[in-house]
């Protein structure tokens, strides 16, 4: 099958998932300045990387149209997750960052306190959708639920927490790859593997012993690892102007990364055994009868990717 180009692919994915986004808060809500800062850093743009993989995957089981909807629905609240998670990560009790995106972050415009609330928004908001959702699907409780699961101390939080506590410390790689399996992968986990639990209305039982559960799983673990090493790399090689964050932190918060347990070299070198790992499974998947092409064009893209 041919393939779609990267850029085709992330402007579908903005153009799916862009109404859900939109329509998120009523129009009385949106009135309030927590809700404009909630919404300045859900509608900055970025990459939509992690709905696009929701779609991905969604094309991939060839979800019909009730299904395809109750995904863009989980995929917006992944969204919302994901955005909470930066405004907070940005805050000068973290990582002080001013530039997110290409513009300034949620607090240097509406101000900390703010921007706080607007964190706590999200999240709150995005589990008021589960529960909405799962009153009128309860099949879809072990989706939320790990999604849930993904953004609390076993996944996001917990991957952030490491980090914190590692300031100004020699850690291991186990303990870095640990603390970036949850800190990025929990997310992509969330992203990859949510559509397939909709769709088949997975229990936590099913989802455990289920073997297509299982490699996506995989390719979500090795994805965000890759993802990850590539933004290490990035943060070394790369310019404040072309990622739209400020380069060089990693080193100025004297953090863990893969580039300076790896060195440059050694990061690319296990960037590489990320992306043979992730093609791997791919063919798996393809031979069990699911069209991989465009996981494909998003692992290259993860490779050459210059922000």
């Amino acid at each position: 099958m041919e393939r779609t180009d990267i850029n085709t692919l992330l402007e579908k994915t903005e153009a799916w998932i862009l109404p859900e986004l939109e329509n998120i808060f009523d129009e009385k809500e949106r009135e309030d300045v927590t809700v404009k800062a909630a919404m300045y850093s859900l509608m900055a743009g970025g990459k939509r990387l992690r709905p696009l993989m929701m779609h991905l995957t969604s094309e991939m089981l060839n979800a019909d149209a009730d299904k395809e909807a109750d995904i863009k629905y989980f995929a917006a609240t992944l969204e919302m997750l994901h955005t909470y998670s930066l405004i907070h990560d940005d805050l000068p009790g973290l990582d002080n960052d001013e530039l997110r995106r290409g513009k300034p972050t949620c607090h240097m415009v509406y101000g900390e306190g703010i921007a706080i609330l607007a964190g706590d928004l999200l999240l709150n908001k995005a589990m008021e959708r589960m529960f909405a959702i799962c009153e009128k699907n309860p099949g879809y409780i072990h989706a939320s639920s790990m999604m849930a699961e993904n953004a609390g101390i076993r996944g996001m939080l917990g991957g952030q927490s490491i980090d914190i506590a590692s300031e100004d410390k020699e850690i291991s790689l186990e303990l870095l790859t640990e603390l970036q399996e949850k800190k990025t992968g929990a997310f992509i986990e969330a992203a990859i593997v949510t559509p397939y639990y909709l769709y088949k209305n997975m229990t936590r039982e099913e989802s455990a012993s289920d073997e297509t559960a299982k490699d996506l799983r995989k390719l979500a673990y090795h994805i965000g690892l890759a993802f990850q090493i590539k933004d290490d790399i990035l943060d070394v090689t790369s310019s404040s102007e072309v990622l739209g964050k400020s380069t060089g932190k990693d080193e100025r918060d004297s953090k863990a990364t893969f580039v300076t347990h790896l060195g440059l070299d050694g990061a690319k070198g296990r960037l590489d055994e990320e992306i043979k790992s992730i093609k791997t499974i791919l063919d798996k998947l393809s031979a069990s009868g699911f069209d991989t092409t465009d996981y494909e064009t998003l692992t290259d893209f993860l490779v050459n990717r210059d922000r």
